[in-house]
């Protein structure tokens, strides 16, 4: 056997993804830069959007899948007046209708979309049947019966809106609204677009989305590829952050050296008497540490510790429980 490519690089890199890049290639980019000999990401953004793509890399990979049931946050302009085949601006122009509505009315409209909702994927994305991606279907001219499944818009809030005379001669003109969305995991803003253009009877697409948040990680902490490139070589790491930042949503448990020697060996460790009432049904998820180290994480109920994902502790990193 061939020895691993790559360096044993652990840590977060939270990336300001450019548009026209897909998240694997964005992903493939990091990685040569930083030298990494494993990485991954905790769930993708379209091409077209950019912002915010947490990446993994080493050990911090073990926890990719906590990111993917966070909530998210983004900022969509979508255009009113016009609508695509794809829903989104790559896609052909399909119809232009009027625009009517003034602020007031598209603020009501919004309020029907907020809560839990019912979407239906759309036919360009990667939502997977039989197989196969469903734009491969799209991309051959085939549409398939897709189940609504059930998401939750927690808040959206207009952040502009403005007139876009520039129509084709003939053409009534369209306008843009640049919107906050907070919503829950696969959520499809661009269906969500489609739906609000289809409420207020005159159509839209999604032409722009930036990504700003992903559970506690915002985009304000992040760096481009650009700015990762300039770097030194050397340097690169220090734009990756400790693997626990994903963990921030659970509650945190200290162990003396003893008891962490068991745990990383897997072994349940009780903590406090049986018979106590458990707070979480079915136990409670926490990060366990040993002097201010990630060990991993656990499900504690009824005062047993049982390990689930652990961390190499050759390669652990140094933080503090947050």
């Amino acid at each position: 056997m061939g020895r691993p490519k790559g360096d044993p690089v652990d840590g977060v890199l939270l990336l300001d993804k450019p548009a026209g890049l897909t998240s694997n290639a964005a992903l493939g980019k990091a990685r040569r830069l930083l030298g990494a000999r494993k990485a991954g990401h905790t769930g993708t953004l379209d091409p077209l959007a950019t912002g915010l793509l947490p990446l993994t890399f080493g050990e911090a990979t073990k926890f990719s899948a906590d990111l993917l049931d966070a909530d998210k946050a983004y900022e969509a302009r979508v255009q009113f007046g016009v609508t695509t085949a794809t829903g989104d601006a790559e896609g052909e122009v399909t119809a232009r209708r009027p625009v009517t509505f003034d602020r007031a009315q598209i603020e009501a409209a919004l309020l029907r979309f907020t809560g839990q909702i019912e979407q239906v994927p759309p036919m360009h994305s990667a939502l997977k049947r039989d197989g196969r991606p469903l734009y491969e279907y799209a991309r051959a001219g085939h549409s398939v019966e897709r189940a609504p499944r059930p998401v939750t818009i927690h808040a959206i809030d207009v952040l502009s809106v403005d007139a876009q005379p520039d129509a084709p001669p003939g053409a009534a003109g369209s306008v843009r609204v640049t919107l906050r969305v907070t919503c829950s995991k696969s959520t499809y803003v661009r269906t969500l677009a489609e739906d609000i253009g289809r409420r207020l009877g005159c159509g839209a697409h999604l032409s722009a989305l930036r990504r700003e948040r992903v559970g506690a990680l915002l985009l304000e902490r992040a760096v481009t590829l650009e700015a990762l490139e300039a770097q030194a070589p050397e340097a690169r790491a220090a734009s990756l952050l400790p693997a626990d930042l994903m963990l921030g949503a659970l509650r945190n448990v200290d162990l003396e050296a003893a008891m962490a020697q068991r745990f990383l060996h897997g072994q349940r460790l009780r903590l406090a008497p049986a018979g106590e009432r458990a707070a979480h049904r079915g136990g409670e998820r926490v990060r366990v540490y040993r002097a201010g180290t990630l060990l991993g994480t656990g499900l504690l109920d009824d005062g047993l510790l049982v390990p689930q994902r652990l961390i190499d502790t050759a390669g652990a990193l140094a933080t503090s429980p947050r």
